[in-house]
């Protein structure tokens, strides 16, 4: 599971439970013929495996790593989980501003052992095969290639679908092609939430969603963190606004940024790393590189079946369709790298294959939250998309601690809602909420984007006092100004 050059000093991975290549469910029909060929049983591929085994189907998972795929093992649950922890933290630390006196030792053990024992099972599948073949699917452990229309191989044994294959392999950690990078032990998402101990010292190579919410919870729990962005903000997908705001209060918590920095050499000696940016260099006792991810689309020779092997995604239509008999969902589409788009692209392929109907896809109100403190959520057009677009536009937007709410909650309250309105419809195209919540006020701005709710409506509505969300209310006033 370790990238090339990560595998020397990286943490102890467990593997994935002993299993036989063609373990089986209770409605096996025949060897190695199926229904539906499953690539990949992430988050979408695993709820695509299932429903359709439930539904009656002869479903062949293939999956070379873990079942679930990179949430719950690397990415999402154990990453909430070091949030959470490093967020009660620094709440405790805020306590002599609001309500007395506190102290707090971080130990990191606790989050080490919740991770492993409450998240991951030490990384093993075990209960997701279980459920799988509980539902009937056959599950084979490897990975699978497609060698034509309707076959996939894994190992020394084709597989032939009747009805077709989905494809649903997810993405991996994307290593920037630095001098010297490959050779030294750096560790991606998928080591880092499995370390026992914090460093002492972190350079995290990358200011993005992973980059961000980790260097503040190593922060927090007492390591030394300085993070490096080629571009010239944090967050480089989101408003200008939110990396500002990031920015600022990494710098205020003791996080160093480097910003318009790009790594130019990383060499290693003893215990250090040394990050070399432009003019100068910077040392750490660990590395991480959290640079994106990356689709390897000609190792599942989808060129057999006529896709273009050199494309950075799988390009699929509003049903999921990539060819005739071919589906694919999640990360491999491009339309986001999140879970909740592969259960929702899951949902549909699952409809396409079944016949069943139902809405295509919709990708006009796809919302994301990073879950940094301030939380940064968005969904649908930033300015900057809707303006490159044609779109005729005003902007609105307020601070969260000017609201009733912001200026109670004190301490921590840094955030602003950000909207974005279409003048010849009357209707947001796109919005942020950056605050204490800010994740759970992008609910509502989602569902005025995706509706495309009147702005007219939502003027004149009550906004429940005093809440964070009545800060919409505001932003929307300042459209007009």
């Amino acid at each position: 599971m370790q990238e090339t050059g990560t595998q020397e000093t990286s943490p102890h991975q467990t593997s994935p439970q002993e299993t036989s290549p063609h373990q089986t469910g209770p409605h096996e029909t025949s060897g190695t013929e199926t229904d539906v060929i499953v690539l990949g049983l992430g988050p979408g591929g695993e709820y695509v495996a299932e429903t359709l085994a439930e539904a009656g189907l002869h479903v062949t998972g293939v999956e070379p790593r873990l079942v679930g795929g990179e949430c719950p093992y690397f990415g999402c649950v154990p990453s909430k989980m070091m949030i959470r922890a490093a967020n009660v933290i620094a709440e405790t630390r805020r306590v002599p501003l609001l309500a007395g006196t506190s102290s707090v030792i971080p130990d990191w053990s606790k989050v080490a052992l919740r991770i492993r024992e409450e998240a991951t099972d030490y990384w093993d599948d075990k209960v997701a095969v279980d459920r799988f073949t509980g539902k009937g699917g056959h599950f084979v452990r490897g990975a699978g290639r497609i060698t034509g229309p309707g076959q996939v191989r894994v190992g020394d044994v084709t597989y032939t679908a009747r009805r077709g294959i989905v494809i649903s392999t997810g993405t991996d950690p994307a290593i920037p092609p630095v001098d010297g990078l490959a050779g030294t032990p750096y560790w991606t998402n998928r080591d880092i939430v499995q370390v026992e101990q914090v460093p002492e010292s972190l350079i995290i190579m990358g200011g993005g969603a992973i980059g961000a919410e980790l260097a503040q919870v190593f922060a927090r729990f007492g390591t030394k963190v300085t993070i490096v962005e080629a571009l010239p903000r944090l967050l480089p997908q989101e408003e200008p606004e939110a990396g500002e705001l990031i920015e600022r209060v990494f710098t205020a918590e003791g996080i160093k940024v480097a910003l318009n920095a790009p790594a130019a050499r990383v060499t290693k000696h003893g215990t250090q790393f040394t990050v070399h940016v432009g003019q100068g260099a910077l040392m750490a006792e660990r590395l991480l590189v959290a640079t994106g991810r990356r689709v390897e689309l000609a190792a599942l020779g989808v060129a057999s079946i006529g896709l273009d092997e050199k494309a950075r995604f799988i390009r699929v239509d509003d049903r999921m369709k990539a060819a005739d008999g071919v589906w694919a969902v999640g990360d491999v589409t491009g339309q986001g790298q999140f879970t909740h788009m592969a259960m929702y692209q899951g949902d549909i392929a699952v409809r396409d294959i079944l016949g069943h109907g139902g809405a295509c896809a919709d990708y006009s109100a796809v919302p994301r939250v990073t879950f940094t403190d301030p939380e940064v959520g968005s969904v649908g057009l930033s300015e900057a998309q809707a303006r490159a677009a044609g779109f005729s536009i005003r902007v609105g937007c307020t601070q969260v601690p000017y609201s009733a709410r912001g200026w109670i909650h004190k301490a921590g309250n840094d955030g602003f809602i950000k909207v974005i309105l279409d003048t010849e419809r009357g209707v947001l195209i796109g919005a942020t909420s950056a605050g204490p919540t800010g994740g759970e006020v992008l609910s509502a701005l989602q569902v005025a984007v995706r509706a495309q709710v009147p702005v007219t409506t939502l003027r004149n509505m009550p906004y429940a006092y005093p809440t964070f969300y009545r800060a919409i209310e505001e932003a929307l006033k300042a459209l007009d100004k």
